[in-house]
């Protein structure tokens, strides 16, 4: 899996368009604000189901990326499970950089 979608992560962080927070992503995907979500490729089964069955409810893309320290470095904290992108730009250009990746 190609890296380049962690510094535009970082990025995204620092521009404050993600949310952190199993309750706040699920009211973000509820309130359609989420525009996609990242999910830990070893989250907790509880918390996968629960923000799986969200984003498909309502309609929000959701991709499983590395493992929880991965994502949680990439953004400057620890133990992040999930982080929700609240930007369409970011959005669109993160999915580019994983659709990329796991085609080439």
């Amino acid at each position: 899996m190609s890296k380049d979608y962690l510094n535009l992560l970082g990025l995204a962080y620092r521009a404050k368009k993600c949310t952190l927070g199993e309750e706040s992503i699920i009211r973000d995907i509820q309130r359609q604000k989420a525009k996609l979500v990242l999910l830990a490729s070893d989250a907790g089964e509880n918390s996968r189901k629960k923000i799986t069955d969200k984003c498909s409810y309502y309609q929000i893309p959701l991709i499983v990326v590395d493992d929880r320290d991965t994502i949680s470095h990439a953004i400057g904290k620890s133990g992040r499970v999930a982080i929700a992108i609240i930007d369409s730009g970011f959005a669109v250009k993160i999915t580019s950089l994983l659709d990329k990746s796991t085609r080439g």
